[in-house]
C-alpha cells in the first residue's frame, strides 16, 4: 500500500506565499510524474503543475512564473512553493503521484488534499 501525506496549506494574506509539501510512502518501488491539483468550490478540479522523475515541469496558466514545482526522489516528496497568491488561488490542493509498487503494478494515488485560503 502507498500513502501521499500533504502538508503546509494555510490562510494568507494577497500577495503572501505558502509551500506544500507532499510525501510519498509504503511499498514503492519509484515515483513516476509527482503532480499538483487544485479545486475551488462549485468548480472542477484542475491541474496546477506536474514534475517528472528526471525533473520536467509544466505549469497550468494561471499559476505560471508565481508557482514553482520541485520534488526530492531520494524521499518520494513533491514541493510546491506558491508566490504573489491571490484569492483566486484559494482552495484544496491535492498531491497525485504515479508510483510503481514493489509487485511492478503502477497506479495512481491521491493525497487527502490540504486547504489554502488566499484573502484580499
Amino acid at each position: 500500500q502507498v500513502q501521499l501525506v500533504e502538508s503546509g496549506g494555510g490562510l494568507v494574506q494577497a500577495g503572501g506565499s505558502l509551500r506544500l509539501s507532499c510525501a510519498a510512502s509504503g511499498s514503492i518501488r519509484s515515483v513516476n510524474d509527482m503532480e499538483w491539483y487544485r479545486q475551488a468550490p462549485g468548480k472542477d478540479r484542475e491541474l496546477v503543475a506536474r514534475m517528472n522523475s528526471g525533473g520536467a515541469s509544466t505549469y497550468g496558466d494561471s499559476v505560471k512564473d508565481r508557482f514553482t514545482i520541485s520534488r526530492d526522489n531520494a524521499k518520494n516528496t513533491v514541493y510546491l512553493q506558491m508566490n504573489s497568491l491571490k484569492p483566486d488561488d484559494t482552495g484544496v490542493y491535492y498531491c497525485k503521484a504515479f508510483v510503481m509498487d514493489r509487485t511492478w503494478r503502477v497506479r495512481d494515488y491521491w493525497g487527502q488534499g490540504t486547504q489554502v485560503t488566499v484573502s484580499s
